[in-house]
């Protein structure tokens, strides 16, 4: 299966960036700017993140005491550098945010993908 990201890369419907596809920058548009100097300055256009409430719950999870992100997210969703998923979910702008002892990080299905909280 062709990722979808790479597939609009290829088609030229977005283009492509120096992000992997696993970043939460990859497929952003870039704009260029030039400077009072002439250097022509490359950057990615603004990302907007949907609210919290358009993910659908799989479940909850508390943090504990010295746990990062990056491992919640390897061991709850596979993939420890998909942690900004979980910023997302969760309304987090920064990973440190969630990483406090005792607090309640919901786990969500991609935004788009349908599901239920009533389904847990």
């Amino acid at each position: 299966m062709t990722n979808p990201i790479q597939a609009m890369f290829e088609a030229g419907i977005v283009e492509a960036t120096d992000f992997p596809p696993e970043s939460r920058y990859s497929g952003l548009p870039t704009k260029t700017i030039t400077g009072s100097d002439g250097r022509v300055i490359t950057y990615v256009t603004r990302r907007f993140v949907a609210q919290p409430d358009a993910f659908a719950t799989q479940a909850y999870r508390v943090v504990t005491q010295g746990e990062r992100l990056d491992q919640i997210a390897a061991t709850d969703i596979g993939n420890p550098e998909g942690f900004w998923h979980l910023c997302d979910a969760n309304g987090a702008v920064f990973a440190e945010e969630l990483e406090v002892p005792g607090r309640e990080v919901r786990l969500t299905l991609p935004q788009g993908v349908p599901g239920a909280e009533e389904e847990l």
